[in-house]
């Protein structure tokens, strides 16, 4: 029989540890070599001449097509037409699908009446729908809106759902021994401990608001930057298209780290028990 002190004990790590706190120092030089190795990689093929510039233009080519786009182009007006249609949209999804996944979570006949729905229309591509949504709301801004709205609202719905499932039965069985009905237990119980759910779920779909933006603007549009990389696309604009993705590349982490305020600012708990 091996004895107690032969025993192997787990090494400790700094790189490898799991849910321990990390030191800030790696943590800043992680993200610089995160984003500097793939603009490296870019910097030598389009600079060395490895890649043709009509399908890879370099770092620099890129910043002044953005700047003729901005100074030139009205790029910022493209930037809120897109940003407005993207908070429209999601906005909406939000406001309909939260409600619906937290009846649906709570529920059995809510789940039972949204659950068929849900689980049909969500696997199927929207843009099979924008033949229908044409006829139903024509070529405007309505059209572009419910796009973005299609793209998202099922799925929130459906993760929000997922959401409440986690909650343990025990707490329920705890606030009804303590004397409380239907309402406190939604109002006291499933509500607070959705909460941090509720922002991841929005802060993933967010994502998917911007790729369906991309659709969107293809009905008609004359601005936004989906339009702005359909048009560069048109005519072989690399360098224009790099430009309009890396800009709501840039929106898109502004937005989620907004999430992230948000998150800690109404559930710090929530952010505390990750560590």
């Amino acid at each position: 029989m091996p004895s107690n002190s032969s025993k192997r004990y787990l090494r400790p790590s700094v790189f490898w540890s799991i849910r321990q706190p990390f030191p800030n120092g790696l943590g800043v030089a992680l993200v610089v070599f995160a984003l500097a190795f793939p603009l490296a990689i870019w910097s030598a093929l389009s600079y060395g001449g490895i890649v043709e510039s009509i399908f890879l233009p370099t770092p620099t080519a890129v910043l002044q097509a953005g700047r003729t786009m901005l100074f030139e182009d009205n790029l910022l007006f493209d930037i809120w037409s897109s940003c407005y249609r993207v908070l429209l949209g999601f906005g909406l999804a939000a406001a309909i699908g939260v409600p619906m996944g937290i009846a649906m979570g709570t529920f059995q006949s809510m789940e039972r009446l949204f659950s068929p729905i849900v689980g049909t229309v969500r696997y199927m591509p929207v843009a099979a729908f924008v033949p229908l949504i044409i006829l139903w709301a024509g070529l405007g801004e309505l059209a572009r809106i419910l796009i973005i709205f299609l793209g998202i609202v099922f799925y929130n719905a459906i993760m929000v759902a997922d959401t409440v499932k986690f909650i343990p039965n025990e707490l329920f069985s705890v606030a009804y021994t303590l004397g409380a009905n239907r309402v406190d237990v939604l109002s006291r119980v499933i509500l607070p401990g959705i909460v941090p759910g509720i922002i991841d779920t929005l802060r993933v779909n967010v994502a998917g608001a911007w790729n369906f933006l991309v659709i969107s603007e293809l009905i008609a549009a004359d601005n936004g930057l989906g339009f702005r990389v359909v048009q560069a696309q048109r005519f072989l604009q690399t360098d224009k298209v790099l430009f309009a993705i890396a800009v709501i590349g840039l929106i898109g982490l502004l937005t989620d780290f907004s999430f992230k305020l948000l998150s800690h600012w109404l559930t710090p708990w929530a952010e505390s028990s990750r560590y």
